[in-house]
């Protein structure tokens, strides 16, 4: 798989010639953040235009089939599912919506815009040991809107389902240091695109990985 992230919480996944879009930012945000490409399925976790911008995501006959929530899913021999969770944006309370799947033998979990890291045993449990986490690291000082996950409750958080891989997104400078300190890597890998297999996460525990937004 290939992981390409534009900010925010907006990444494209690839694989072969499926395309998978989580949280596209809408025109209506007004942010400084612009992508535009057909994908086969849109994930959205959050009912907000910093998160739910599907619009960007059509191109030719190529629309995505858009997952908006929680409940279990089943496209193009993807099984996906959504469990519920808070979300806090211009200080009003939204669901957010974690999604679990698997593609190309790799288990992913997307965090999305999680605000409070209380969640139940059985949505922890449901989200079943993934390999890769994306998780939400700024705190109310990375988003001019959205407040998710301080860096220090991110790392305890993300350190409960140990994964391999671990993806932070919704940060700036200032959040990405205190969330590698508190997890204990001083540095991570920086990269603009991250291509993955199965055999490269062999061996890795908790190891952070930091794309760059394009």
């Amino acid at each position: 798989m290939i992981i390409t992230y534009f900010g925010e919480q907006f990444f494209k996944i690839g694989q072969g010639e499926m395309v998978l879009a989580f949280n596209p930012v809408s025109k209506a945000a007004k942010s400084n953040i612009s992508a535009h490409f057909g994908a086969d399925i849109a994930f959205v976790t959050t009912n907000h235009p910093l998160y739910n911008g599907v619009e960007q995501l059509s191109h030719g006959d190529r629309m995505p089939f858009v997952i908006n929530g929680p409940g279990d899913y089943e496209i193009k021999d993807i099984f996906v599912k959504g469990v519920m969770s808070d979300a806090l944006v211009s200080n009003k309370n939204y669901i957010n919506t974690i999604y679990s799947f698997t593609l190309d033998n790799i288990k992913v979990a997307f965090f999305g815009a999680l605000s409070n890291p209380e969640i139940s045993k059985e949505t922890q449990e449901s989200i079943n040991s993934p390999d890769i986490i994306f998780i939400p690291i700024g705190g109310d000082s990375a988003s001019k809107e959205a407040s998710v996950l301080s860096a220090k409750s991110a790392a305890k958080f993300a350190l409960l389902f140990d994964p391999k891989l671990i993806i932070p997104m919704s940060y700036n400078d200032e959040t990405l240091k205190v969330f590698l300190k508190e997890i204990g890597e001083e540095k991570a890998l920086e990269v603009d695109k991250l291509t993955l297999k199965l055999k490269d996460l062999d061996g890795k525990e908790g190891e952070v990985v930091v794309l760059k937004a394009i």
